[in-house]
């Protein structure tokens, strides 16, 4: 092919591609700006300071992982899965390393009634209970402890929650920081003296390194509690 017929080509396909769409949709790494999401692509956290930091709220339809030693991630989705039932959808909760603890989560808004719970089954089968619900489009939210995951299998989830138009929400050790992930978001949770302190390890097309605290009732330095809907 003669070189200025090839140069035609790409400058063909560079015309066709739309900046701006690329920037709503986040794919477009823009530095220290943040992407300025449409409303309808953001879920709300239910905590103001953990909204700001992600710049509107969760993302939907995408696969999220929260890095945290002993679960203490758990609390911070609660608001997200009271705001998920709408429409009679199912609340998925995928191999918890406890049983949910109904007084709790009723207290947080969610109807025990509307929580699917797969429970005593091998690491793969997790993953495709998962995956099938995540596209099923029947569920406000799936939750998954997964074992050891690998790359192929978190794209799979992935595309699942897109097609499925549901959060994925992964609770993962915060060793997995160093693996790669196709997570639109991922965030390292730590206790602190007034709640969790919650940092951006990967936020697409923006910096990670940000960082709040999320005000609890009390540090959530001993794992998953009564109150935070684990067993207690």
């Amino acid at each position: 092919m003669p070189a200025a017929a090839g140069q035609d080509q790409v400058c063909a396909a560079m015309q066709v591609v739309d900046l701006e769409q690329l920037k709503r949709d986040g794919a477009l790494w823009q530095g220290r700006c943040a992407v300025p999401a449409t409303a309808d692509r953001l879920l709300p956290s239910g905590w103001p300071v953990l909204d700001e930091l992600l710049a509107g709220g969760w993302p939907r339809a995408a696969l999220i992982e929260i890095l945290s030693d002993a679960h203490q991630g758990l609390p911070l989705v609660l608001p997200l899965l009271a705001g998920q039932v709408a429409g009679a959808r199912w609340l998925a909760w995928v191999a918890p390393p406890y049983v949910p603890y109904a007084p709790a989560l009723m207290a947080h808004g969610i109807p025990v009634e509307r929580l699917l719970l797969v429970r005593e089954v091998s690491a793969q089968q997790r993953l495709w209970a998962a995956e099938q619900a995540l596209k099923s489009g029947a569920c406000g939210a799936v939750l998954l402890w997964p074992e050891q995951v690998r790359m192929a299998q978190l794209r799979r989830l992935q595309l699942a929650a897109e097609q499925g138009d549901c959060p994925g929400i992964l609770f993962r050790s915060p060793r997995a920081a160093g693996q790669a992930s196709p997570a639109v978001l991922r965030l390292r949770v730590r206790p602190s003296p007034l709640g969790l302190e919650v940092g951006v390890v990967r936020r697409r097309g923006a910096w990670a390194g940000e960082s709040c605290i999320v005000p609890m009732r009390r540090a959530e330095g001993r794992g998953p509690r009564a109150e935070d809907g684990g067993a207690g």
